[in-house]
């Protein structure tokens, strides 16, 4: 899945990487969501990175210019009430850019019959993230 977007001259995509070719990558990216893991404290980068390498979660990179600006990480999980896709990590570099690209995942989630989005983060999330609501401490966006 390839979405781009033009914001003001800089060419925006994002990028699910193929879990074939995530190792490759992994190493330009590790060090943005391994800043971002520690930033939050709300779990462990080894967590994360056993997850997309082991090919049971997501890898996806925000590029600007062609030049990697951001990465995520998304895992899918069964719960009570349904399937939910959680973004595990996110870090990068000029959000602004890169943030409304959040729409290539939920439409992702949403192609999986994902009832939410949710997201565990830092507060900040919440004001930069439209549509998106503090449930239990856990951003979410319903999808349905």
């Amino acid at each position: 899945m390839r979405i781009a977007r033009s914001y003001m001259s800089a060419l925006v995509e994002l990028a699910c990487v193929d879990p074939a070719l995530v190792r490759a990558f992994w190493p330009h990216v590790a060090p943005l969501l391994k800043a971002a893991v520690e930033r939050t404290n709300l779990g462990t980068f080894q967590e994360i990175e056993d997850s997309v390498l082991d090919g049971d979660g997501l890898l996806w990179i925000a590029t600007v210019d062609r030049k990697i600006a951001a990465a995520a990480t998304t895992l899918l999980v069964k719960c009570e009430h349904g399937l939910v896709c959680v973004i595990t990590a996110c870090g990068g570099n000029d959000m602004g850019q890169w943030l409304p690209l959040i729409q290539g995942i939920e439409k992702y989630a949403k192609a999986e019959n994902c009832m939410s989005l949710r997201i565990f983060g830092r507060p900040g999330w919440q004001r930069a993230l439209e549509g998106y609501d503090v449930t239990n401490i856990v951003l979410e966006k319903g999808l349905a």
